[in-house]
């Protein structure tokens, strides 16, 4: 079945055919959020991001026997994506928005029992390629851009329609990932109300240079805490280093007294120093447990632990994206060809190679890195023992999301 995104009313430009392929088996509805529980015999399954034949692409890719990563579904779309969201309840659907300075989001049903849902945002503003939706998967929140004055703002939608309902000042600039937390103050489940947790990565752009960086000087990167009702500020954070750009953000929950437990917050950082040494020498994670952000450096060269990972020379200041594994932390690197592993207390571990390692997520419990044509299963054992699969005709891109596996 063909389906075509419909045109933007500002743009007179030809679009690509969507190619919609049925989905073969993928196993009931998709979690908000990573996925997670699996049978014994079921196949991992993400939906993810990536350069195609035929261009830019979303769909869903899943695992095949022992080693083959095979396409279930895909979906043509405008420009590159970027973050992807799969959404709970009835429908299977996924999320995707384009990659920053964007114009598009669409709901994508893979089964291709519906046609995709696209939406233009409106004049004046992009889209800084996240999106996520509420506990209840009423509202829907996307980091967006004013181009005229740089602004950072959250999109608060309908979920339904996928049209503005408000927005909200981010008190920084370039917003990049957003997550939902149900938390209190105090890291623990009670009383605050519901919070999003935004990083502003704070790297000035201009709406005529697109992605170009300028006056890095002036870069200005923040963690930002929000109502997630009003979108009042509820708190701001910043780096002493102003040259760390916090881009990707994921949740690990550490045990505290009385048996409760604190949601420590993961963070991707992206360095932007004018010294080329400064640059490649920068940490790529930094850990806020409620009351400080810190950063963390990675292995030394040379280093290595039980699992006999290596310590690069450097991470090349550039951390991809995050995510909590069985064991810590992993940060993938792209520009060394790895992903880095970090403890809890965000002590380095060393770096698991895959060649331009970016996208991250967990399923059933293990995290999968993805490369452009190939990926590996982070196991808990140190992430020494990982899992190949063949190379496919995909390029794979930044970001991958955890489904419900498939049987």
């Amino acid at each position: 079945m063909a389906l075509s995104p419909p045109q933007r009313p500002d743009r007179r430009r030809a679009l690509r055919a969507a190619a919609v392929t049925a989905l073969a088996g993928l196993a009931g509805a998709l979690p908000r959020g990573p996925a997670l529980a699996a049978t014994a015999a079921a196949r991992p399954a993400w939906a993810a991001a990536w350069d195609g034949e035929a261009g830019a692409e979303i769909g869903v890719v899943a695992a095949q026997g022992a080693s083959v990563l095979r396409v279930q579904g895909r979906l043509a779309v405008p420009t590159r994506a970027h973050g992807l969201w799969a959404e709970a309840g009835g429908a299977t659907s996924v999320l995707a928005v384009a990659r920053r300075p964007g114009d598009w989001l669409v709901r994508w049903y893979p089964d291709g029992r519906r046609a995709p849902q696209w939406q233009w945002i409106e004049p004046g503003r992009a889209f800084n390629g996240h999106v996520i939706a509420d506990a209840g998967g009423t509202r829907l929140y996307t980091t967006e851009t004013d181009l005229e004055t740089g602004a950072a703002w959250i999109g608060v939608r309908d979920a339904r329609s996928l049209e503005k309902l408000d927005e909200w000042p981010t008190h920084g600039i370039d917003a990049h990932q957003l997550l939902w937390d149900d938390s209190d103050d105090d890291g623990t489940t009670a009383g605050a109300g519901p919070s999003l947790w935004v990083a502003n990565g704070g790297v000035p752009t201009r709406p005529e240079t697109g992605r170009q960086k300028r006056d890095l000087g002036r870069m200005d990167s923040s963690l930002v805490r929000l109502d997630a009702r009003s979108g009042e500020l509820r708190g701001q954070w910043r780096l002493d280093d102003r040259r760390l750009s916090l881009r990707h953000m994921a949740w690990r929950d550490a045990p505290v007294a009385g048996g409760r437990t604190r949601r420590v917050l993961g963070i991707a950082m992206q360095a932007e120093h004018d010294d080329p040494a400064a640059k490649q020498a920068a940490p790529v994670l930094a850990l806020f447990d409620g009351v400080r952000l810190r950063t963390f450096d990675g292995a030394p060269a040379g280093a290595s632990d039980t699992a006999g990972l290596a310590g690069p020379s450097s991470l090349a200041g550039y951390g991809g994206d995050i995510a909590a594994t069985a064991d810590g932390w992993a940060v993938s690197c792209p520009r060394v060809n790895g992903v880095a592993l970090y403890a809890p207390d965000g002590r380095a571990r060393g770096v698991a190679p895959l060649p331009n390692a970016c996208a991250l997520a967990v399923v059933d419990g293990v995290c999968w890195a993805a490369g452009q044509t190939e990926a590996m299963a982070l196991l808990s054992a140190a992430g020494r023992d990982r899992r190949r699969l063949e190379r496919t005709a995909l390029r794979l891109d930044n970001h991958w999301i955890g489904l419900a596996p498939t049987l």
